[in-house]
């Protein structure tokens, strides 16, 4: 556990509570997702307080335990389908017993948690980086896909089916069942709301405004209880051994324990690139360096305690996170303000949550489904190479009709091949072209550079960059670009050296350029190559970040422009 920062007390409470009150309706609405293949009338209320337990306990203990100090953690979509498929693998398999659901997520949460722990000790985290841009594209766009077709159905007042071909094949059946009107105004109502609210402010969360009032709303009208949450029970969470109405003596241990492995460790999985990419977020925006590994550990400590006590699992969320940072939070306080805030409302409010219509928390959902989408990826798809582009249809294709894990393991397969191919043909031009050092050298200066005078030397920082930039390479590229000092005036990427760039290689320099940007250093280019140039270009890089008058075909040129500037 690292030490826990008392230097900012004030913002961590705000960020922690703002957090809070972001995460609310994310909670319920996840928890119900997840019990959303269960056809009974108690799955809403049994999956809000799933929800609300593991935010709860997932948030306490991994801002606790965990490496990121500012991150805030909790059920998130790419965690939540695959929850829904053990919950209603297990209903089925248990011909609907309640006691056998609520044991098989405990156990996949536990071993969720122990697996992740797991890697954390053996220092697994520094191999998430090896994880291309066009898998995490369209990984991520195929979770928010099936997040948008499986919440169609509460927004017309139906169950959802769990596989997504089914939800396809059996939308015209269901409209034809006939939709109920109100269920349809209410999730549209909600959409409208968390899409125009923040015109009008955004201080205040525009899917907490959406909840209260399309409650109300509901309550005015006296809309279908069918329909809602209901009721969720009070009170301090209990262990699943220790919990109500679950009898342990029908159990099949060795069955409930097999069946809930692999979904552990998909969940295990998941959740840590999930995590960790969430940490990469809150290092961007905080200036800091979160310690990976630690914050698998976190993880896992949060949610084998929440599988423990029937809580869903989780990771590190992004949009939660952004929020805390945002409002103040900086330090591990924050996390466990928000997760104490949740408790707070599962002590106290729970009986208010039973009018909530399940049509607003899927009005809700399908706006984070939309969020997590990468139209930017789909819309570069003409532009980036080829491997890039089928790699990621593959992957998106994969996840919305097989499975995630299947997704991510086909789409690094073909990603390793793919690299493995370009690195047989860069190593073939070295034999013409000089020698690849895949090294960012900063320090020693390139013979061309001797006719820069002292007092340009003073503004100006020159950053070498020596080899290819792709997904391997990007934290060594984060790293130096980081360095660069934030009181110089004017930095030259030098890209000479540079002969390939891919899809994450751009971004990862659009990236930083509009850091620097932003900290009011001019950014110039010079001799770029044509393959980086074209991805560049393709990009919108170049132009809409780097002008065309910043890159120079030679460094004498831009030394030139630099000279030109000063003397005017």
């Amino acid at each position: 556990m690292a030490f826990i920062e008392t230097n900012n007390i004030k913002g961590d409470i705000f960020g922690g509570i703002t957090a809070g009150i972001v995460a609310l309706p994310l909670a319920l609405a996840f928890g119900i997702q997840a019990f959303g293949g269960i056809d009974s009338p108690e799955a809403a209320s049994m999956g809000a307080l799933a929800g609300l337990v593991g935010a709860t306990l997932l948030g306490f203990f991994a801002a606790l335990f965990g490496g990121t100090h500012s991150q805030i953690s909790g059920p998130t979509g790419p965690m939540t389908v695959i929850t829904a498929s053990l919950i209603s693998a297990a209903w089925t398999a248990s011909s609907g017993n309640f006691a056998a659901v609520i044991i098989a997520m405990a156990m996949a949460g536990v071993f969720c948690g122990l697996f992740q722990i797991l890697f954390g000790l053996i220092r697994i985290g520094k191999y998430v980086r090896y994880i291309p841009y066009p898998v995490l594209s369209g990984f991520m766009s195929g979770i928010g896909v099936i997040i948008i077709l499986q919440q169609i159905y509460p927004m017309i007042g139906k169950k959802s089916p769990v596989s997504t071909l089914d939800m396809i094949l059996g939308f015209p059946a269901a409209m034809a069942d006939g939709v109920s009107v109100m269920a349809l105004l209410m999730g549209l109502g909600t959409i409208l709301i968390i899409l125009c609210f923040p015109r009008l402010t955004k201080k205040v969360p525009s899917t907490l405004v959406a909840l209260i009032v399309m409650t109300i709303v509901s309550i005015l009208c006296s809309f279908d209880a069918a329909l809602t949450i209901g009721q969720i029970p009070a009170g301090l969470p209990m262990p699943f051994f220790m919990k109500d109405g679950i009898d342990l003596g029908g159990i099949n241990w060795f069955e409930t324990i097999e069946a809930a492995l692999i979904p552990g460790l998909t969940l295990a999985g998941l959740g840590s690139i999930d995590t960790l990419l969430t940490s990469v977020v809150a290092d961007n925006i905080t200036k800091t360096k979160h310690d990976s590994n630690q914050e698998l550990i976190g993880q896992g400590i949060g949610n084998a305690i929440a599988g423990m006590f029937c809580g869903i699992a989780g990771a590190g969320a992004t949009m939660r996170t952004v929020v805390n940072v945002k409002s103040g939070g900086r330090t591990q306080i924050s996390g466990m303000v928000h997760a104490l805030f949740l408790l707070a409302i599962l002590l106290g409010l729970g009986s208010l949550v039973k009018y909530v219509p399940l049509a607003v928390l899927a009005g809700i959902l399908i706006t984070v489904g939309w969020g997590i989408i990468d139209f930017r990826g789909f819309k570069d798809l003409t532009h980036i190479p080829k491997a890039d582009a089928f790699v990621l249809i593959v992957v998106f294709l994969t996840t919305v009709f097989v499975d995630l894990l299947t997704a991510v393991g086909i789409g690094m397969v073909i990603a390793c091949v793919l690299f493995m191919k370009r690195a047989g043909d860069l190593v073939e031009n070295q034999y013409h072209g000089g020698m690849l050092t895949d090294s960012y050298d900063k320090e020693t200066p390139w013979e061309d550079e001797a006719g820069i005078t002292e007092e340009m030397k003073k503004n100006i920082y020159i950053q070498r960059l020596d080899g290819p930039i792709f997904f391997g390479s990007i934290t060594g590229f984060q790293r130096v670009m980081h360095d660069i000092p934030a009181d110089i005036k004017t930095v030259i990427i030098r890209m000479r050296r540079v002969n390939f760039m891919d899809q994450s290689g751009a971004y990862a320099m659009e990236t930083a350029v509009k850091d620097m940007q932003a900290q009011g250093i001019e950014v110039l280019m010079t001799i770029i190559q044509p393959q980086p140039n074209y991805i560049m270009h393709s990009t919108s890089l170049i132009p809409n970040v780097i002008s065309e008058d910043k890159t120079f075909k030679t460094f004498e040129d831009c030394i030139e422009y630099l000279k030109t500037v000063h003397s005017a």
